[in-house]
């Protein structure tokens, strides 16, 4: 039985990230909700997104190379 330890890396890895951006997003957003109200929450929604926004931009670039890659090494 072989085990395909790259694999489990990559999803424990997308695993975090979407647990991290759904702490971030609910708690943080949730606790300025709480504490500013509605309009403070819509703030901090917009200042999350655009501040997330060049990791995110970034992110997709490497997928993109990487995807890129991979078909280059198959032909």
């Amino acid at each position: 039985m072989t085990r395909d330890l790259r694999k489990y890396a990559r999803n424990t890895n997308i695993r975090l990230f979407a647990g991290f951006f759904l702490l971030l997003f609910i708690v943080g957003d949730g606790l300025i909700y709480l504490i500013y109200g509605r309009e403070g929450a819509i703030l901090g929604l917009i200042c999350l997104v655009a501040g997330l926004a060049p990791l995110v931009l970034i992110a997709l670039l490497l997928f993109a190379l990487e995807w890129i890659v991979k078909r280059a090494n198959d032909q």
